[in-house]
């Protein structure tokens, strides 16, 4: 059973593009507090100021690129689990209206933010 799904888990991670373009999916986690919505995507290898996050007819989409590291393209490869290529994911959003994007990176994941409109930040 094990083999079998490390099969099915390489087989989904295989790298085939989409007619957009894009390769693989990341992952996500979606939080919503008082003030904002944050979303988690991860994406580790991959700089957080090279990721495209906009906000489209209520639709979050986050996009961007994870390519090797030079020095591995021509190194011999023994295993390659974590996919390559051109990403997107598209998530839907919690009704409202946002201010403003703001990505930051933690622990190998994107954080966005997004500011509700007319939110209160609350002082300590």
């Amino acid at each position: 059973m094990l083999s079998q799904a490390d099969r099915l888990h390489r087989q989904m991670f295989r790298p085939q593009a989409s007619p957009q373009g894009v390769n693989w999916e990341p992952p996500v986690d979606m939080l919503e507090t008082d003030d904002a919505v944050l979303i988690l995507a991860a994406l580790p290898g991959v700089d957080a100021q090279q990721v495209q996050a906009v906000i489209d007819n209520g639709i979050l989409v986050i996009s961007g690129v994870r390519l090797l590291p030079d020095e591995l393209r021509t190194a011999t490869i023994h295993r390659l689990e974590l996919p390559q290529g051109r990403f997107e994911r598209r998530i839907e959003l919690p009704a409202g209206r946002y201010e403003s994007v703001r990505r930051t990176e933690v622990n190998g994941c994107l954080v966005v933010s997004l500011t509700k409109a007319g939110a209160r930040r609350s002082r300590p």
